[in-house]
């Protein structure tokens, strides 16, 4: 590729946490240096990768040195403010581009797309005041999920209505933050699909997981997922639609409901994703290398199998596990993160199944 970057290039990252640590890693072992921005001092990133700008989002001076010095920019997650791209894509390109983080960041727009597409979503409705909530609650039904429309993540900004009197005090606890209710759906299992798309339009897909939650945060991913043959297509092929639509560059994450009339699209994160770490144990290519080729213009890799992975995250105190892990045949991820918190994503292990 003509525009491809060269051995020695430099991808800028916003955000320092595991999914940045892991980009770092995977450019380190292709030949490419990173450079993190990240607002936190000593965060994961920081300890693999070549530069660390320590500043906030906000600041508009260490933002244009961090554009200037790297050939493009990527981001580990979605939520970054709008007045942060508007000053780095005047100096240097940015992979994946705005129109994905726009529709990802508002679970109101990404509904309306995923629509627009002819993919179908939960039934959900727009809540921005009293009387939209209580509309809602009529309309869409309990159970029900109460989901800020931004900024909300692994379980966080989300109320569960059991019944619509629920309503008010979900709404109160918003503190009128623009929200959806999305309605419950019957389905048999969760998946997702891990596709990517090159500069040049190749599309290239995992094979979907079989995903777990708990307390609204994931706690493993299976592969191969419970599917048929014709349910996998079905799914890479809608991955590949939701991609192409957008013109997108790099990797991201469609998850979906499994139910007995097709697939229902829960979201999309513009991003490696979670439930793809499973691929650095059981692909030659993981997600991380490819979406540092995607956004550095090299050509995918066709995200083939070779082994058969379950990965499970430790969460919180799960940390404590890591010594028994040891002893047994698993590939352990750890994150390099000094606190222990309830809810926080420690690491992750790869067991071959």
């Amino acid at each position: 590729m003509n525009n491809a970057l060269q051995v020695g290039a430099t991808i800028g990252i916003l955000g320092g946490g595991q999914l940045g640590r892991m980009l770092s890693i995977a450019a380190s072992r292709i030949g490419l240096r990173t450079h993190i921005f990240e607002p936190s001092t000593s965060p994961p990133a920081s300890h693999v990768t070549d530069s660390v700008t320590t500043a906030s989002f906000n600041d508009a001076d260490a933002l244009r040195r961090f554009a200037a010095d790297v050939d493009v920019i990527t981001y580990e997650f979605e939520n970054i403010p709008t007045s942060t791209l508007d000053i780095l894509e005047t100096i240097c390109p940015i992979r994946p581009g705005r129109r994905a983080l726009s529709i990802s960041q508002d679970r109101l727009i990404e509904k309306e797309f995923l629509n627009e597409l002819g993919l179908k979503t939960a039934p959900y409705a727009n809540v921005t005041c009293t009387s939209e909530a209580l509309q809602a609650a009529n309309d869409i039904g309990t159970p029900s999920i109460l989901k800020t429309r931004r900024m909300g993540y692994d379980g966080k900004g989300q109320i569960r209505l059991e019944t619509k009197a629920d309503m008010p005090g979900a709404w109160d606890t918003m503190q009128g933050a623009a929200s959806v209710l999305e309605g419950f759906i019957n389905f048999s299992h969760e998946i997702s699909v891990i596709a990517a798309r090159g500069v040049d339009g190749q599309v290239a897909c995992y094979d979907p997981s079989e995903n777990v939650h708990r307390a609204g945060i994931l706690h493993s991913s299976t592969v191969p997922a419970n599917l048929s043959a014709a349910q996998r297509m079905d799914a890479i092929f809608l991955s590949a639609n939701i991609l192409n639509a957008l013109e997108y560059v790099g990797v991201m994450g469609v998850e979906l409901f499994v139910t007995p009339t097709g697939f229902i699209v829960n979201e999309i994160a513009p991003r490696v994703h979670n439930s793809g770490h499973w691929t650095q144990n059981g692909c030659d290519i993981c997600q991380f290398e490819q979406h540092i080729r995607a956004v550095a213009g090299w050509p995918l890799a066709d995200g083939a199998r070779h082994s058969d992975i379950r990965m499970e995250n430790l969460i919180g105190t799960d940390i404590e596990r890591v010594s028994e892990l040891r002893s047994i045949p698993a590939a352990i991820h750890l994150y390099g993160k000094s606190k222990v918190k309830p809810g926080r994503k420690m690491g992750h292990v790869n067991f071959r199944t």
